[in-house]
């Protein structure tokens, strides 16, 4: 996911202007999801979009490197609150992996509500069979991926001989994500922000016992 990584500020509350650039690229991803919906990721021009939100093509990409950022907007903001709070945390004696585990959660929990699990279910269907959507996405968690193993070089001080272990921890939690996805899109009731979470701990629930599983020659 290439483009401008937009990070969301928990403190001090935001100036008028900030809430007004807020608002501006809140309406930015709601009416390109609606619009990508209705006509097509491919269907909807650039110049459709700014005239609908009455922006300039400068102002859009003020918040965003293409259309493929905005589509994934919604979980693109929650790797990027990840990313924030993996940074806040407090070295103790919880493994690497739970570490990952209680930022994604905090990450996930911020996110405004119902509204973005809204979005993000939008989001899922709209990206599902799109080549370059799917391409942008994973540049995007490449991104993230060291991004993260930075942070947690710099605030866990590990050392060179542990990067393998805290990359391969990384790469664990984005596939348990991936899979906690599956599971919330494929259930036919609602779908919830804490839903999701709940997917989440259900998936992560079963990593210990993965490395366990036997096969057994026939």
């Amino acid at each position: 996911m290439c483009g401008k990584l937009f990070v969301m500020s928990t403190s001090p509350p935001a100036s008028l202007r900030e809430r007004k650039k807020q608002r501006t690229r809140q309406a930015l991803i709601d009416t390109a999801l609606a619009k990508f919906t209705e006509q097509g990721f491919d269907g909807t021009t650039l110049d459709e979009l700014c005239e609908a939100v009455e922006v300039s093509k400068t102002t859009f990409f003020r918040y965003f490197g293409g259309k493929e950022d905005v589509a994934l907007a919604p979980v693109e903001d929650m790797w990027t609150a990840f990313v924030a709070d993996l940074g806040s945390r407090e070295p103790g004696s919880r493994s690497l992996v739970e570490v990952l585990q209680e930022s994604l959660l905090s990450a996930l929990s911020g996110m405004p509500g119902e509204d973005w699990a809204q979005r993000l279910l939008l989001s899922r269907r709209i990206a599902a069979g799109m080549p370059s959507i799917d391409a942008h996405g994973k540049h995007f968690c490449e991104r993230t991926t060291n991004e993260a193993v930075d942070v947690l070089r710099a605030r866990f001080g590990l050392s060179d001989q542990v990067d393998l272990r805290a990359r391969l921890a990384m790469d664990l939690v984005i596939a348990a994500f991936h899979r906690a996805l599956e599971l919330w899109l494929q259930r036919a009731d609602s779908h919830t922000r804490d839903e999701l979470a709940d997917c989440v701990r259900e998936v992560f629930a079963a990593v210990p016992g993965v490395l366990e599983v036997s096969v057994d020659s026939a």
